[in-house]
């Protein structure tokens, strides 16, 4: 059921691999695609390892499960954000993509146009009463609601802003909670459910278009770093974390838009924040203009008064590659206490994992390694290090598909291969991919570009996301998670243990996993039923976008269908088609051989469109249906056997695909000298494709009145006329006179009065 060119094989783990990738990550230092910084990272205690931001899923490591914390770490990142303009704009032309995957992208590059605005602090005294050394820079804040400026009551730092960092210096209080902070899930999910709660720093921000008003400025854990600048001014009338935030620290809720309709005196918030559209009130120069014209009047006022601009934001960060593990590609630099950091020089490439670590002590196992670790500086001889940090996985297979076009060329891809064997035509792997493997995978493309490696941007021209495979889960009284076998029917819709008859309690059908336990071993399926029944069972229970609910009634239903089809195929072939089946030229025999040619090719057309469209349950429905109007035709005593092996052949070729072996099988007791396999795909002839008659609807004046029967086939005269002869027809005319009629061919006619 499976065809591969293993000549192409290639593992990422291998040094023949990561050779390449070593290269390529040197290539993207020099074009400045790949840098150091330190930052703030997601940090996993369980695996002792950075995070990217998309593998922590609601505050939780994507292979751990445990509670992210966040670091201050010296990390490698790929430049993504260079080009997030253009991963977005691309997307309008992956028309072959689903569409949900590509909004996941969108919503994930997120771009966002709003404003930059200075606030100047006022605090010139320090926590200990003692004057500043130095006056505070105003605080940056990005919006994308301008709009709302004057319904500001405090503005929110980061808990790692640099300005948080400096007032906890001399604020015990501060250095608390931005620990705390520091201790609890970084993903966005975990933080949008978390209470917002918050601290006053002591500073104060000027509004800048309200002279003497003071905004408080705490530290808040809902606000992130890595979005904007880390620095928010609330609205609490307008954003409804703001509003939680305000009414927990009893701060004004001062609304500034309301509906149009409305009347601005009257209207309050309460328990939810206004964020629809309206016009604004309560805001000066603003009031009765709508949202957007106000915006672009802040942004004007902001702007003359040197206190902030127009930006476009971007929720995309950079991609941190950095990871603290023995398992991965070795970052090819060494650190040099005089040098910096050094690119190990190609001609020395690959730098090898070594095969002698020890996973004993906890953390990375290279910063164990001393002679491993411990090198020669490239560049002038002194001692270094290795730098110990491996990277993500994901670069792995953010090109793997390009090395496929050239496995064994000594460059990372040979450029005519990969010009001419990319973009990858179809692409199937699952929606849980859309803002990591796919995302990262375009990144590429576009960084070898960069580097002259590629000459396209887009890996893949054709993406399609299929389902997951479900089954209930079970527990038993102590909570342990069971496996189906270990579970039995207990006569009144319940279940229970197999070993004992305890109660079981009956989940939720989710995808199946190990460490719940709800799954069914392919092994057992195989010897129960055949590797042909689970294929076609998965392939027709439901669209294969959508999740597969696995049922052993399923199972059973593919199993006897493909049992009726080899008693079809094995009782014709095993007896004698001229006694069995007597061939006439009656107009009985003819009809009904006619009627299931037609079943025949419609059927080759609708299985080759339906497959074309990944529409697996529909091919197979067709197929079934088909094999049903065959066994009609052979109950039949005057159809023909021509027509009945023809079906039958025909049946054969378009399941093979799918349940190759029993077709494979069933093919040679049919033509034993040739295999089913060197068969061409079946092609439908037209002549079969039309119905002897056609249904059409009749409008009289835009309204539906009656349906006339016609012979495929008929022209335009014969539709009108059949339309104007109906009695239903008739009764809307009335005797009015008829001012045209209109017939779309094979679709509708209308009669216009």
């Amino acid at each position: 059921g499976l065809s591969l060119d293993w000549q192409r094989e290639i593992a990422t783990c291998h040094p023949g691999y990561y050779v390449h990738q070593q290269r390529l990550f040197l290539d993207f230092l020099e074009a400045g695609l790949a840098y150091r910084k330190e930052s703030w990272v997601n940090w996993d205690p369980v695996d002792n390892t950075v995070l990217a931001n998309e593998q922590v899923i609601e505050g939780r490591g994507w292979r751990s499960g445990a509670v992210i914390e966040k670091r201050l770490l010296s990390q490698w990142f790929f430049r993504i954000t260079e080009y997030a303009e253009d991963l977005l704009q691309a997307l309008d032309g992956l028309e072959r993509w689903p569409d949900k995957v590509r909004l996941m992208q969108s919503n994930w590059i997120g771009r966002s146009t709003g404003a930059r605005m200075f606030f100047p602090l006022i605090g010139e005294e320090n926590d200990s009463g003692e004057p500043r050394d130095e006056p505070m820079a105003p605080l940056e804040v990005y919006t994308t609601r301008p709009d709302t400026l004057f319904g500001a009551s405090f503005c929110a730092l980061s808990p790692n802003h640099p300005l948080s960092a400096e007032v906890a210096k001399n604020n015990p209080a501060v250095a608390a909670f931005v620990e705390h902070c520091n201790l609890i899930g970084t993903g966005e999910e975990a933080i949008e459910k978390a209470e917002k709660i918050g601290i006053d720093t002591g500073l104060r921000a000027s509004h800048p278009f309200i002279e003497g008003q003071e905004l408080p400025v705490y530290v808040a854990n809902f606000v992130l770093m890595d979005y904007g600048t880390g620095a928010i001014f609330g609205c609490p009338a307008h954003d409804q974390r703001d509003l939680e935030f305000a009414r927990k620290y009893d701060l004004a809720v001062i609304p500034v838009v309301c509906p149009a309709d409305s009347n601005a005196e009257e209207f309050e918030i309460g328990t939810e924040a206004y964020t629809d559209d309206g016009k604004l009130i309560n805001s000066d120069f603003l009031d009765g203009l709508g949202v957007e014209d106000a915006t672009s009047r802040v942004i004007e006022r902001l702007e003359a008064a040197g206190l902030g601009e127009a930006t476009i934001n971007y929720r995309l960060r950079d991609w941190g590659i950095s990871r603290q593990r023995y398992w991965g590609c070795p970052i090819p630099v060494v650190h040099c206490s005089d040098c910096g950091v050094v690119a190990v020089p190609k001609e020395e490439l690959p730098v090898r994992l070594p095969d002698d670590v020890t996973f004993e002590a906890p953390g990375n196992p290279l910063d164990n390694h001393a002679a491993w670790r411990d090198v020669a500086c490239p560049a002038c001889g002194a001692p270094a290090r290795r730098d110990t940090d491996t990277m993500d996985t994901f670069v792995d297979s953010s090109w793997y598909f390009a090395r496929f076009c050239s496995p064994r060329a000594d460059e990372p891809v040979s450029a005519d291969d990969v010009n001419a064997w990319l973009p990858v035509d179809q692409y199937i792997g699952g929606v849980e991919h859309a803002v990591l493997h796919l995302l990262y995978s375009r990144f590429f493309m576009r960084a070898m570009k960069r580097c002259g490696y590629v000459t396209i941007e887009e890996p893949f021209a054709g993406l399609f996301t299929q389902g997951m495979v479900c089954h209930e889960t079970y527990q038993n009284a102590d909570g342990n998670w069971l496996y189906p076998e270990e579970v039995k029917e207990d006569g009144t819709g319940g279940m229970v243990t197999l070993a004992d008859n305890f109660p079981v309690t009956i989940g939720r059908s989710v995808s199946m996993s190990k460490s719940k336990r709800n799954v069914v071993d392919p092994e057992e399926i195989i010897e129960s039923y055949g590797a042909d029944t689970a294929r076609l069972f998965m392939l027709s229970d439901s669209p294969p976008e959508r999740d597969l609910e696995w049922s052993d009634t399923g199972i059973k239903g593919a199993w006897r269908y493909l049992g009726s089809l080899w008693r079809m195929v094995m009782e014709f072939t095993e007896s004698s088609a001229a006694k069995n089946i007597e061939r006439t030229s009656d107009e009985v025999g003819n009809a009904a051989s006619d009627s299931a040619l037609r079943t025949i090719h419609q059927t080759i057309e609708g299985v080759t469109l339906d497959l074309e469209k990944f529409h697996f349950n529909r091919a197979v429905a067709r197929i079934r249906q088909l094999t049903n109007a065959l066994a009609e035709l052979h109950s039949n005593r005057h159809a023909s056997a021509e027509v009945y092996l023809q079906g039958l052949k025909i049946v054969l070729r378009l399941l093979a695909p799918m349940t190759p072996h029993i077709c494979t099988e069933l093919w040679q007791h049919i033509e034993p000298n040739n295999s089913i396999v060197n068969m061409a795909w079946p092609t439908a002839d037209p002549k079969y494709l039309q119905e002897d008659n056609i249904v059409l609807p009749v409008q009289v004046n835009g309204k539906k009145r009656a349906t006339i029967t016609l012979p495929s086939g008929h022209d335009n005269a014969a539709a009108e006329k059949a339309a104007l002869a109906d009695e239903g027809v008739q009764r809307a005319i009335a005797g009015k006179a008829v001012r045209k009629v209109i017939v779309v061919p094979g679709k509708i006619v209308n009669v216009v009065l």
